[in-house]
């Protein structure tokens, strides 16, 4: 049986090539030019799958047509198609429930595959989970952060290359962000899950005279960096009503270590001053 899609663009070309191609995959669609056209159909048809611009004549009206869908027909994907997957796109994805949102120019055999996906989802497993504190979100991802700063830091030509290991480099990142985790979990008023006794910042790469203050700030800036695309990431995931007070903690926070580590770096420097 034919999954029932319907197609929302003010754009003819696209409205005909996107039909065309999901016509060929297996799909029997349908095609509205604007917001009214998609409400008429939306409430005299029937649909699995709703493919819609985000901005059909007028910015972001794109979720009206989402919303629509949502209340007459809860057991459809919705789908939003968007020229630049801007941070206001993704906190009304969330509002509105959006199930995904692709980046135009679509890239046609990913749109398919996210579309197929989404259908093999039962409905009620398709609801979003309770949105999560910062924190949480960076408790889950401290794997993926501590290796993509260390190949951050690795590709960095203006780090010298220290003769540490991976595993002192993996123990230096991992007690920065534990201790910021236990910053914003402290702050957010969740259970820390993490240690929360006193905290000593590590120094087990400030051996090298090579470092300077400047390549302390540089790696300090790299994770702040890492933390900001894995939060981007998982924006769909993310408590919205506490992100901005959360990331402000967070980087509060690593403002504090990154002092820390320059006057563990200044100890020696004014204790030995030849």
């Amino acid at each position: 049986m034919q999954r029932r899609l319907l197609c929302v663009d003010d754009e003819e070309s696209i409205r005909v090539t996107l039909a065309i191609i999901l016509e060929k995959h297996g799909f029997q669609v349908t095609t509205a030019a604007t917001v009214a056209e998609a409400l008429q159909k939306i409430t005299s048809q029937t649909f699995d799958v709703l493919l819609s611009d985000l901005n059909i004549g007028n910015p972001g009206d794109g979720l009206t047509v989402v919303s629509a869908m949502r209340r007459t027909q809860p057991e459809a994907v919705t789908m939003i198609l968007t020229g630049y997957p801007a941070f206001e796109t993704a906190l009304e994805a969330i509002r509105q429930q959006v199930d995904d949102y692709i980046v135009k120019p679509a890239n046609i055999p990913a749109l398919v595959n996210a579309i197929e996906s989404k259908l093999s989802t039962p409905p009620q497993q398709r609801l979003l989970p309770p949105p999560k504190r910062v924190a949480m979100i960076l408790q889950e991802q401290m794997e993926r952060i501590e290796e993509l700063w260390i190949a951050a830091v690795e590709q960095d030509s203006a780090l010298p290359r220290v003769a540490a290991s991976r595993e002192q480099c993996l123990a230096y990142v991992g007690g920065v962000l534990r201790e910021v985790i236990r910053a914003a979990q402290a702050y957010s008023g969740e259970e820390a899950v993490l240690h929360n006794g006193a905290f000593v910042h590590p120094v087990p790469r400030r051996d090298s005279k090579r470092y300077t203050p400047r390549m302390i700030l540089t790696e300090f800036c790299l994770l702040r960096r890492i933390i900001a695309q894995i939060v981007q990431e998982n924006l769909l995931a993310v408590n919205l009503s506490y992100l901005v007070p959360d990331l402000a903690r967070v980087n509060e926070n690593l403002d504090e270590q990154a002092q820390a580590a320059l006057e563990a770096l200044a100890e020696p420097l004014s204790a030995n001053p030849q």
